[in-house]
């Protein structure tokens, strides 16, 4: 008598079976998502788009030699104009503008990492501000010199994000 009864258990909590192997599939997701690290948003949009929603709006990430003068804050001619045509673009789109700052410039001179990263942040949110982006929509963050991809160099990420609280 008692097989009969250990059988029809086992049917009945065989949705736990099912239950596991999705909560392994979510963790298999997650662990792979954490692990592509600077392709994140990218797989996150093709993601989006698996499931039938709209793409996610993508940032760009700049290497700061290609705007800055090596070793200092100051934009170079080359640097203000990519900044300004990426201006033109986000002026158009609604929400905030963040600016974030990864690596560091070994070309540094005057400056430690942080005051560098943060002097840099602040000119490139200068140069989208004189083109035309609200200060109200520019949001300041991340100072992040360890980012696990050294010998890259400092770079420049400027992604839609919230508007900044005031």
């Amino acid at each position: 008598m008692s097989a009969p009864a250990s059988g029809a258990a086992a049917r009945r909590n065989r949705w736990a079976v099912s239950f596991a192997d999705l909560l392994l599939l979510l963790l298999a997701f997650f662990v792979l998502l954490q692990a592509s690290g600077s392709r994140r948003d990218a797989l996150l949009a093709q993601v989006s788009q698996q499931f039938g929603g709209r793409a996610m709006r993508q940032g760009v990430e700049l290497r700061a030699a290609e705007l800055f003068v090596p070793g200092e804050a100051m934009l170079s001619a080359q640097g203000q104009a990519r900044l300004s045509r990426i201006a033109r673009e986000y002026t158009r789109q609604p929400g905030g503008v963040e600016l974030q700052s990864h690596g560091s410039d070994r070309a540094r001179q005057r400056f430690d990492d942080w005051d560098l990263a943060a002097a840099r942040l602040g000119a490139v949110a200068r140069a989208l501000r004189a083109d035309g982006i609200a200060q109200d929509r520019l949001l300041i963050r991340g100072l992040d010199q360890a980012d696990g991809r050294s010998g890259q160099g400092q770079r420049i990420a400027i992604a839609p994000g919230p508007l900044p609280r005031r």
